[in-house]
């Protein structure tokens, strides 16, 4: 009983990644829309900068959901 407790346990914790990339991809996207207002003319050589910093934040996220997907059904 209490290894079911800790599985959900360590799931839940495993999840906590995915709060961590949400805040990291609005803060992306937000700081990367604030410079694109300021200076219309950069933005475009920013993009790649976005793209890269949204796809590593969103990596964060899927290993913290496979992890507690692992933990939930493979042990």
């Amino acid at each position: 009983m209490e290894a079911e407790a800790a599985k959900f346990i360590g799931a839940g914790l495993a999840g906590t990644a995915l709060i961590g990339a949400g805040i990291g991809i609005g803060s992306i996207f937000s700081k990367y829309l604030e410079g694109a207002l300021r200076n219309p003319s950069a933005a475009a050589g920013q993009r790649t900068n976005l793209l890269l910093g949204f796809a590593l934040c969103e990596a964060t996220g899927l290993f913290g959901f496979v992890l507690a997907m692992i933990i939930l059904f493979a042990f």
